[in-house]
């Protein structure tokens, strides 16, 4: 049987033509929270894309191992919303064309950035698939080997590395990413992109193949962070997958 309680409300005085006062009084009944009412995550298995070109990228932790520095359902959320939507989206828009049996990088670089709703979705897919790629659980640290040579190469340190990357992210203005890329001579640069486009795509200010990526849209972190986006990002170092960073690094290198 449902807990009750009863919730006094305030006397209303009513006043009658003969001035006489009324005292009235409403009893409310208001149900206390109970087991039933407990908030439940998701796994990752439980959501499937609408058939087409492409899948959802299977996840391989579950929603809770990011925490405490990316919360479950913030990451529930993330990907069984917003990630879903961009891969049915993508799925639907590409259905027919001669773009469905295309590669998703293909499709980026040859984009036609007026076709606003492919751009959103197929960025949007990319983007995210990226960035859940290059996370995991117990991760964090520092870069090793080749990869960790190279940033000392082109940043000085890891450390002033670290203070460009977040600075890219915490500076861009409104929804976007920020991204460690390798440009086409090879070097490792910082560059950032608004909403979901990427550096794959043509007219980026900084072209090149990503490596590394953090989603600073409010939806990835306002749960957990509300508006401290810097204390996200932060805590984004502390799930960073370095190796599978510098799988993607030495590929660039093929």
């Amino acid at each position: 049987m449902k807990t009750t309680f009863k919730l006094l409300l305030a006397c209303l005085l009513i006043s009658t033509v003969s001035c006489k006062k009324n005292k009235l009084r409403e009893v409310v009944e208001v149900p206390l929270p109970n087991n039933e009412s407990k908030l439940t995550i998701g796994q990752p298995d439980d959501y499937k894309a609408n058939e087409g070109a492409f899948d959802l990228y299977k996840l391989p932790y579950k929603f809770d191992d990011l925490a405490p520095h990316i919360d479950a359902m913030t990451m529930e959320m993330h990907y069984s919303k917003h990630y879903l939507s961009y891969t049915n989206n993508l799925n639907r828009i590409l259905k027919g064309t001669n773009k469905e049996s295309l590669p998703i990088e293909d499709i980026l670089k040859k984009l036609d950035l007026s076709n606003t709703e492919l751009r959103n979705n197929a960025g949007g897919y990319y983007n995210h698939t990226f960035f859940w790629e290059i996370m995991g659980p117990k991760a964090g640290g520092k870069p090793k080997d080749t990869l960790a040579s190279t940033i000392n190469r082109d940043f000085g340190s890891f450390e002033n590395f670290k203070t460009r990357f977040s600075d890219e992210a915490a500076k861009q203005f409104g929804s976007g990413w920020a991204w460690l890329v390798v440009d086409k001579t090879g070097t490792l640069q910082v560059t950032s992109t608004p909403n979901q486009d990427n550096p794959l795509m043509p007219r980026q200010t900084i072209s090149g193949t990503p490596i590394l990526a953090i989603d600073v849209w409010e939806h990835a972190y306002y749960l957990s962070y509300q508006y401290k986006r810097k204390d996200y990002i932060n805590a984004f170092f502390n799930v960073i997958n370095w190796r599978k960073v510098e799988e993607k690094y030495k590929a660039t290198l093929n």
